[in-house]
């Protein structure tokens, strides 16, 4: 679906004065100020954040109580659990502590759950196994805020239950020993959009800290934090926080430790994926190479390799578990392109994919972990809600649901209008998830679809594209776009720049499928009589439309810069196009 182009305004004369004062080039001060960064001294410290921009860990809310106590039951010899979660924020976090404990020489083990077993969260039976098995202390990473009555079972059990999350809070904040979040009632931190892996950091830190006795760390103990600093910023982009602040700092930073003092499976990972010989890693290396891998685990329940993965300082090891998960990735796009096939032709066969506001999908064998992920790429290919139901084959257990918004839609408040239907359900405005019997999809379906269609009268239909500047392929130089690259890391919050090419040439049946399924598309544009070759992920059926064009298109782009075989060319990465007007 096409979408409307909202183009950012600017004032010459404020760039102008930026570029001066901040002694930036002039692109680089219009997408500044388009990102609200107008003061001089607060631009440099965006362009250059350093490590010390990270707040001391004892500011987090509840990390001095907890690192305390975690080091106190260290020294005591406790058993400790550490209590994870499937995707790669938690198997980030999971790792960052488990390595931080051993070396302090902690009693230490951990409990990746399984997705479709075990759920998110902590859960009853898990807790009941673990005191069963000898524990004596429960760290939770990336889960727990809102399991108030598992950590009054806990308490029940005389399990010490330290929580450690970042996610939104229940009706009552559990009775743990300790809480540590970036957003606890009653504190006034600063930044509240540390992911799990990033809360794992500043604990770890904290624990360093204890260990050494003062604020500075001994020089042992740095270069271990250097090194899980490269885990958490994984966590950091995979997460999709926003990539500001100090999740800026940790990802920044992060990347340098990732490509010159990575844990033995991380290097094997980078191997795996090719990107081990870069001259440096960008964030898109951890979200489309890295991360997806380690997703990959948690998705088809086997999450535990993939915290065994970042664990281990076994090379051999990590090289079988890299392989591994590399072919888990493998298995897991295989099933995707399944889901997405047969999800397609539902969409194409019972409903009008021109005006209605929503889909929702059912299928019987349909993967629980993958759902979740095709339903994300079919709202942003059709702007609109999206939600993906996996049926069970022997209709006895509830189907799983997985929702993404694909636009202005609050999943949220839209599915709690709908709850007469569902058995459970919980999530955020862009993204969700829930339950259902079969028998209630049809109504669930019916109903949810007009609930979309009252949110969006005022609102229409069609999805936004935020356009940060002009710019002709003649500006499109590779130093040029070098300095754009002084804005990353990109990710939420500091997307990559969106630039316009108006009245450009489609080189004549230069437009292609390609890629795993052909889902992607490859086209060569030509404008000035300059050619640059453009790609589209995800949008293969454009391959079609664009063969039949016989003018000139206006189009929307990211400008990277494709590095192979040591040529390093501009690439254009298509968001949409039109027809020039």
């Amino acid at each position: 679906m096409r979408k409307r182009w909202k183009f950012q305004s600017f004032d010459p004369d404020a760039v102008a004065a930026l570029e001066s004062s901040a002694r930036v080039p002039n692109i680089v001060a219009q997408l500044l100020i388009g990102r609200g960064l107008t003061d001089p001294a607060a631009a440099q410290a965006f362009l250059h954040m350093k490590l010390t921009d990270l707040r001391p860990p004892g500011e987090l809310p509840g990390a001095q109580s907890a690192g305390e106590i975690i080091y106190q039951a260290i020294q005591n010899k406790q058993r400790i659990e550490i209590y994870g979660d499937y995707d790669a924020d938690g198997m980030t976090a999971t790792a960052i502590l488990l390595r931080c404990l051993k070396r302090l020489g902690g009693d230490v083990g951990y409990f990746a759950p399984n997705r479709m077993d075990d759920g998110y969260g902590l859960n009853s039976d898990v807790l009941k196994r673990l005191h069963q098995q000898g524990t004596q202390m429960i760290i939770s990473v990336d889960c727990g805020i809102a399991n108030a009555e598992q950590a009054d079972l806990a308490n029940e059990l005389g399990l010490q239950l330290v929580i450690t999350d970042h996610h939104e809070f229940g009706d009552r904040l559990p009775a743990a020993a300790a809480i540590v979040h970036p957003r606890l009632p009653g504190s006034d931190y600063p930044f509240g959009g540390l992911c799990g892996a990033g809360v794992a950091f500043k604990i770890a830190w904290l624990l360093c800290q204890l260990d050494s006795g003062a604020e500075k760390v001994t020089a042992e103990h740095r270069d271990f934090l250097m090194m899980i600093l490269g885990i958490a910023a994984i966590g950091t982009v995979t997460d999709v926080v926003p990539l500001v602040d100090e999740n800026r700092a940790i990802v920044m930073h992060g990347l340098h430790s990732l490509k010159n003092q990575a844990c033995p499976g991380i290097e094997a990972l980078k191997k795996i994926t090719k990107i081990h010989n870069k001259p440096r890693l960008h964030s898109d290396d951890i979200g489309f190479n890295l991360g997806p891998r380690l997703n990959a685990a948690g998705r088809l329940g086997q999450a535990a390799l993939g915290v065994e993965l970042l664990a281990t300082d076994d090379p051999k090891r990590a090289l079988e578990l890299a392989t591994y998960l590399d072919q888990l990735n493998e298995n897991r796009k295989t099933i995707e392109r399944s889901i997405n096939i047969a999800a397609t032709k539902q969409i194409k066969e019972s409903y009008d994919v021109d005006n209605d506001p929503a889909f929702v999908l059912a299928g019987h064998g349909w993967h629980a972990g993958v759902i979740g992920i095709v339903s994300g790429r079919l709202a942003e290919k059709y702007a609109r809600p999206v939600i993906l139901i996996a049926l069970d084959q022997l209709a006895i257990k509830p189907g799983i649901g997985s929702a993404r918004s694909g636009g202005s839609v609050n999943l949220h408040k839209t599915l709690q209008r709908c709850t007469q239907h569902l058995e459970k359900h919980g999530g955020h405005a862009a993204a969700a998830g829930l339950t259902i019997q079969e028998k209630n999809v049809d109504a669930f379906r019916s109903d949810f679809c007009d609930q979309v269609a009252e949110m969006l009268k005022a609102e229409g239909q069609m999805a936004e594209l935020f356009i940060d500047a002009e710019a002709p392929f003649i500006q499109l130089t590779t130093q040029n776009v070098e300095q754009i690259q002084q804005l990353a890391p990109f990710g939420k919050d500091n997307p990559r720049p969106v630039f316009v090419a108006s009245e450009v040439e489609i080189v004549p049946k230069s437009a292609k499928r390609m890629g795993g399924g052909q889902r992607h598309l490859t086209v060569t544009l030509t404008q000035f009589n300059k050619k640059i070759r453009c790609v589209a992920f995800g949008q293969g059926d454009w391959a079609e439309e664009l063969d039949q064009v016989s003018g000139p298109i206006d189009v929307a782009f990211k400008p990277v810069i494709n590095e192979f075989r040591g040529q390093r060319n501009v690439e254009l990465h298509i968001e949409d196009w039109r027809l020039s007007q």
